[in-house]
């Protein structure tokens, strides 16, 4: 799937800043203008935001960037590329990490490292109707871990992949790879539909067949992790019966 020169994809567009205010707000100025898919990138976000417009801090030697495309399927299909993305994302960590790393993702689409969280992303739809896009925003602890009070309470310990595998990837170097590997599987999700992603991502998840914690809103479900059904719901077995989840955190 990934070759060696991490060669760039084909009618794929490269924004390459050294600063920004946030690559998702530089995606939704970008957008309309855009007339394929794109890449920004930047090595330094200044009011990076992640999940529920939170404040999130990439620090320094970290990977920070946001993918433009107009979504398979328009609106009604634009959630599941979040699965596609986090194929991708553990993809592209695999390659540079090599064979030993254990990598898992965490429903929907935080990539884990040794249990601990090492990359997450975030999607919003920009436009719509004809001029639909999606912003597909995803930040990789590549160097450096974030620093305890920047966390969210609860949060995933996160963790770095130079501290946990040794190697050492710049964020200049991920981005080609990135962009392959997310290539792949949106091909994939193209020509064979979600069903392809769905079981690639079941086979990589975490917990799955275990005991988690699903909160949603003010509620609380506990149960068996069973499967992901075709629109992406968590399918969650608790004793009377099994629960179908859009959207949710997840803990373990």
């Amino acid at each position: 799937m990934l070759t060696k020169d991490k060669g760039w994809p084909e009618g794929v567009a490269r924004h390459a800043l050294a600063s920004v205010d946030s690559t998702m707000n530089e995606a939704a100025r970008l957008a309309p203008g855009l007339s394929g898919p794109a890449w920004i990138f930047a090595r330094v976000q200044t009011a990076a935001r992640g999940r529920r417009g939170r404040a999130w801090r990439a620090p320094e030697g970290n990977f920070s960037a946001t993918l433009v495309m107009r979504p398979e399927g328009g609106l009604p299909q634009a959630a599941l590329y979040s699965f596609v993305a986090a194929l991708a994302l553990e993809a592209a960590l695999s390659h540079v990490a090599g064979p030993h790393a254990r990598f898992a993702i965490k429903w929907p689409n935080d990539v884990l490292l040794d249990g601990g969280k090492i990359a997450g992303i975030l999607l919003e739809t920009l436009g719509q109707g004809a001029q639909l896009k999606l912003a597909i925003g995803i930040g990789v602890n590549l160097a450096q871990t974030p620093a305890p009070e920047t966390l969210e309470p609860e949060a995933m310990q996160p963790v770095n992949l130079a501290q946990q595998t040794g190697m050492q990837v710049t964020p200049e170097d991920f981005l080609p790879i990135l962009a392959q590997a997310f290539d792949h599987y949106d091909q994939q999700f193209r020509d064979y539909g979600f069903d392809a992603i769905r079981n690639a991502w079941l086979a990589r998840a975490a917990r799955l067949g275990e005991q988690i914690t699903a909160r949603v809103g003010s509620q609380t479900h506990h149960g068996i992790f069973e499967t992901i059904d075709h629109s992406g719901a968590l399918i969650l077995r608790e004793q009377q019966g099994t629960r179908a989840i859009a959207a949710a955190d997840i803990f373990f």
